[in-house]
């Protein structure tokens, strides 16, 4: 449903523009999800799975829980729609707050060859945004996006420099909508799910035993999310009825992403990496919804055609590593695009560049067990919007991550 895309807001607000959520384990957090070329241990399965050979030979468990906090969104300016503008306005989003758990899991040596295994499970985008107060609450009253990505992927080295990598993305998507149209005086209650498949590749070569470079790929899955709808005319309207009540489904892309990275690791143990990620954004062109080919009001309101025209956005990552006899501390920064053009944006996404920064570390218990701790902040910049319907301000959007976790080696 149109949560998809608009519950997402939680993601824009998050730490990638749009509805991607890129930070998936203690070391991506703790990066700035500057974690591809150097990636290593059990979330190497996620990140690079062609880095998996350059594991020890043993395998690797790693269980995380994120935190997620997401702050008010503060609107300052007017509204349009049919042609009446109201305002000025001074209102606030809800606050939001999640719990996200995740899984990673790389096989010790399998065969002659030095082939691995892994597999990962994770949340790649999603979450939720509310809007309690009007003009907001017509289209965005709630948007809940609730995924599950399950990734196992193999890695096949090729030379002692070269190895390959790739896996299956299958996707397990469940949303809920909900809009309550002062202006049209009509009410949306949606809820839908779908399971999609898609792949991940990934390439890694290591000229000398202190450089890594590594391109991946995360191919775009179509979101094809099925359920019902409820629409009902409010009570304002005499009398009061239901407008619709049957099938509904939308499709809304998850879209492709190509990573480049470099990773140098100097004599003193500091590892810099520097990524490079193109996500392509222009596959959202529109968002429809199908109510069946059923055609009242209702109907008019919620299904017609919305333009998106996003645009494809580019996010460049600097992470820091420092290794200790026990201790690994990290750091990172990140500036990242949004996809969302000024004509098409809204109350439901309202996505602006943004500024991440992070820190981190993990401590070895013993040689089986290590644990690890991971802040992260996103702060998005104020945007002013100038289209048909929004002429205003959108400020205070800020993320904050906190990821904790334990590995496991056997």
């Amino acid at each position: 449903m149109r949560i998809i895309v608009i519950s997402a807001v939680t993601a824009a607000t998050l730490t990638a523009g749009g509805y991607t959520i890129p930070e998936s384990s203690i070391n991506a957090t703790a990066l700035s999800a500057a974690y591809v070329a150097n990636a290593h241990g059990a979330d190497t399965a996620y990140y690079n799975p062609a880095a998996m050979v350059y594991n020890d030979d043993a395998g690797l468990l790693e269980v995380d829980t994120t935190y997620i906090a997401l702050s008010k969104i503060n609107y300052q300016g007017s509204y349009t729609a049919s042609g009446v503008t109201t305002g000025p306005y001074d209102i606030n989003s809800n606050s939001e707050s999640f719990l996200v758990p995740t899984l990673h899991y790389t096989s010790p040596k399998l065969g002659k060859n030095g082939m691995r295994a892994g597999l990962s499970v994770v949340v790649p985008g999603g979450l939720s945004k509310r809007w309690d107060v009007q003009p907001a609450r017509s289209s965005a009253q709630e948007f809940t996006l609730k995924t599950v990505e399950v990734n196992p992927t193999v890695a096949v080295p090729l030379s002692d420099t070269v190895s390959v990598g790739g896996g299956l993305r299958i996707v397990r998507t469940d949303g809920v909508v909900k809009s309550n149209s002062g202006t049209t005086q009509v009410s949306r209650d949606l809820k839908g799910d779908s399971i999609d498949v898609g792949y991940n590749l990934a390439l890694n070569y290591r000229p000398k035993p202190n450089l890594s470079l590594a391109v991946t790929y995360r191919s775009q899955i179509d979101l094809s999310v099925d359920g019902s709808a409820i629409l009902n005319y409010l009570p304002s309207v005499s009398p009061a009825h239901s407008a619709y009540d049957g099938p509904a489904n939308v499709t809304v892309p998850l879209p492709a992403a190509l990573n480049l990275a470099a990773a140098y690791t100097f004599v003193s143990g500091t590892t810099i990496e520097a990524v490079y990620t193109r996500t392509y954004w222009s596959a959202y062109k529109t968002l429809d919804f199908d109510y069946s080919g059923i055609s009242n009001t209702a109907t008019a309101v919620f299904g017609a055609p919305i333009p998106k025209n996003w645009k494809d956005t580019n996010t460049y990552r600097l992470g820091l590593t420092q290794k200790y006899e026990k201790w690994t501390a990290m750091a990172g920064v990140a500036y990242d695009e949004t996809p969302v053009p000024e004509a098409t944006l809204g109350y439901e996404l309202p996505d602006s560049h943004g500024w991440i920064v992070s820190l981190g570390g993990r401590y070895a218990i013993d040689e089986r067990w290590n644990i690890g701790l991971a802040g992260l902040i996103d702060r998005k910049e104020n945007r002013e919007v100038h289209n048909t319907a929004i002429n205003g301000e959108f400020s205070n959007a800020r993320a904050y991550l906190v990821t904790a976790g334990i590995e496991y080696r056997f």
